[in-house]
């Protein structure tokens, strides 16, 4: 287990700044806000190290605001939806309808919400360059207790490559983003949770 897990740390640290120039300006909270608010969609293949340590792989779709889709590749039956204010955990495997949770109550909202905002007051609690990428940990102000999200940036150009959630319970999950094709078509019925449900729902 512990070999596994510091693969997969391995992983995310390769992943992340080994795709990245020898040096990097530390990009101001103000520009990361605009590039945020500026990607309104993208897709892009995704590398999971959960929390134990092991990896899940698979397709992400983004369509802020409020929007997110995780399509994971075979074996793992998972899908994850965030759409209608709410996050929808799948199992495709499963008699039982998915998990829900309100978005507003994960990290994941501050990337998906409508104006990002890091310079609010008492968003952000670490913002530093490694010289090779700018990492902001952010957490939403009126609920401290919902955990938070680490994201890592590239500059030339500006982009989001990894993030860190930490939920209430101190887990951690990383997602590291392959390269993001934001010139992409992405129908809403991707992110409908209730349209999901019932379909998944017939085809059992």
């Amino acid at each position: 287990m512990k070999r596994r897990i510091f693969l997969a740390c391995a992983l995310a640290a390769s992943v992340a700044i080994g795709t990245a120039p020898a040096s990097a300006e530390q990009l101001s909270l103000n520009a990361i806000s605009s590039y945020l608010n500026d990607l309104s969609k993208a897709k892009g293949q995704f590398t999971q190290v959960n929390p134990d340590g092991s990896l899940s792989k698979g397709t992400f779709y983004l369509k802020r605001p409020g929007k997110m889709r995780f399509e994971y590749d075979a074996p793992n039956p998972s899908l994850v939806v965030a759409g209608s204010g709410v996050v929808a955990i799948y199992d495709k495997k499963s008699n039982t309808g998915p998990q829900e949770f309100p978005l507003s109550k994960t990290p994941l909202s501050i990337i998906l919400a409508k104006q990002v905002n890091l310079s609010a007051s008492g968003m952000v609690s670490k913002h530093r360059s490694d010289g090779v990428s700018t990492k902001v940990t952010a957490h939403d102000p009126k609920r401290p207790e919902i955990g938070n999200i680490q994201m890592v940036f590239t500059d030339s150009p500006t982009e989001l490559r990894q993030w860190v959630v930490t939920d209430q319970s101190g887990k951690k999950t990383t997602v590291i983003l392959g390269k993001l094709d934001e010139n992409v078509n992405l129908p809403l019925s991707l992110f409908n949770v209730h349209d999901i449900t019932e379909k998944l729902k017939r085809k059992r």
